[in-house]
């Protein structure tokens, strides 16, 4: 009996798994909780605890050669306005240094040394480095996504991220990504929906 009723829990989960794939672009989407070997552990850690807001995040195995953006879409047949690019920000006031991550779409760019400098008030604001970023979130450098980062850390939200019904962001390693809708990102803790992009 129990040999059964283990292989008909199994059987239902390998239909909620087939019954949840996604295409897109060239890349089969399945439930990212299903699959945390493909998460950093911070992002796994993250979605675990969501509940059912982490329901709907989906991710795909990629060739971590082809991580970065343009690279990736061009592979994978993805537009670059359907993919948002984490960018992890250093801010500095006086004595004081602190991190923030802004999300873009791939076809636009944070308008980084106003709006957000502004929003954060910083005195001076730059990318943060390669090590210093990776160090601090727990994530491969070209896979660094904002499901997961540290809970201090303001997340600033592109206003076309917010509204889009699914795009591509990291799962905090090279090798996979993540589909998600911009309401989840926009829901992140400490998440904050601003018009980031540069115009044009």
């Amino acid at each position: 009996m129990r040999a059964d009723a283990g292989s008909s829990a199994a059987a239902a989960r390998g239909i909620r798994r087939t019954l949840a794939v996604m295409r897109f672009g060239t890349l089969d989407f399945t439930p990212a909780l299903d699959s945390p070997e493909l998460l950093a552990a911070p992002t796994a850690a993250t979605l675990a605890a969501s509940g059912t807001d982490a329901a709907d995040v989906l991710v795909s195995a990629i060739d971590p050669a082809l991580a970065d953006t343009a690279a990736f879409c061009e592979h994978y047949e993805i537009s670059m306005a359907d993919g948002a690019n984490c960018v992890v920000v250093q801010a500095r006031r006086g004595e004081r240094t602190w991190y923030a991550a802004c999300l873009v779409r791939g076809s636009d760019r944070a308008d980084v040394n106003g709006v957000v400098r502004r929003h954060l008030d910083a005195r001076k604001l730059s990318f943060a480095p390669m090590d210093t970023a990776v160090e601090l979130s727990g994530m491969e450098y070209g896979g660094i996504t904002p499901v997961g980062l540290p809970a201090d850390w303001p997340i600033l939200v592109d206003e076309s991220v917010a509204g889009h019904e699914r795009l591509i962001v990291g799962s905090g390693i090279r090798g996979s990504k993540l589909l998600v809708s911009g309401a989840f990102l926009a829901g992140l803790p400490n998440a904050e929906v601003l018009p980031l992009a540069l115009p044009g």
